[in-house]
């Protein structure tokens, strides 16, 4: 008989929120999949989990499926984690999942701690509809563009967000989005300097820019939906979006992002850039 794919979550920060049912299946399967072995090291120490650990992460996974899916045909049980949460949400796994399902291997979910689903329950902004975009793009102006296409949903729209890009994409938000929506910064959940922050962007850019040590940390970006009232003009985008854009591109190549971003005629576009560049 085929073995069984487990796919686990672990703690996203305290080593106490893992259930009993992931513990009793890492203890017993074949083999353990790990992003980073000396990570889950420190979980499987803590839990006396003694069973073997491989390597799979997005570097590899293409390569190591095919042997993964061999040992589960043969009868091997196997876990997949991450280095903390679900795996698959942003993380490795995917091609792995597709591969067992096409050949009959069943795949069983043990499901535990999600940093999106946490940040949800605690940040104050409804959720009865919501989407989760992953990680913003680390170029701005692909950033922009993405964040663009959330300014009339009428739901709540979650990112990841690293420390490092954690200012200038609260800056980017401000100038596609507006002041007035209400956004939830939360970072370091279960941790020991756990912070959630639930304001409008400008408040969230001060308390940023108030103390380099809270930039620090992974964070969960939570934007309420829409309101007739917070709608941001086309001409209002342009204004704030355009000279951003010229600063990193050149004059024609802002000219045809922003339309693209507001829906006015590029003609028009490179001619509000030439007046931004060259100011009369």
């Amino acid at each position: 008989m085929n073995g069984t794919l487990y796919i686990i979550a672990t703690p996203i920060g305290n080593l106490n929120d893992i259930t009993f049912r992931a513990i009793k299946t890492l203890k017993t399967v074949d083999i353990i999949l790990a992003e980073d072995i000396c990570h889950s090291k420190h979980l499987l120490n803590h839990y006396d989990i003694k069973t073997p650990m491989h390597t799979f992460h997005e570097h590899n996974e293409i390569c190591k499926t095919p042997d993964v899916i061999n040992k589960l045909l043969e009868g091997k049980h196997i876990a997949l984690i991450s280095d903390a949460g679900t795996p698959l949400i942003s993380d490795p796994g995917h091609v792995l999942v597709i591969e067992a399902k096409k050949v009959g291997i069943n795949v069983s979910p043990i499901p535990g701690s999600n940093a999106m689903i946490s940040a949800i329950s605690v940040s104050g902004i409804a959720s009865n509809k919501f989407s989760f975009f992953g990680f913003l793009p680390s170029k701005q102006s692909a950033r922009l563009k993405v964040i663009q296409s959330i300014v009339n949903i009428n739901e709540m729209a979650i990112f990841y967000e690293s420390p490092n890009r954690i200012l200038s994409c609260a800056q980017d938000l401000q100038a596609v989005l507006g002041d007035e929506r209400i956004v939830c910064f939360a970072k370091e959940l279960t941790k020991l300097f756990e912070t959630i922050k639930t304001n409008t962007l400008p408040q969230l850019i001060d308390y940023l820019q108030a103390d380099h040590t809270h930039q620090k940390g992974e964070f969960v970006i939570l934007i309420s939906a829409v309101k007739k009232n917070n709608k941001v003009s086309g001409e209002e985008m342009l204004n704030k979006v355009l000279p951003i854009l010229l600063i990193e591109m050149g004059t024609a190549k802002a000219a045809r992002l922003v339309a693209k971003m507001t829906g006015f005629d590029k003609r028009y576009c490179y001619q509000r850039a030439i007046e931004f560049k060259y100011p009369l």
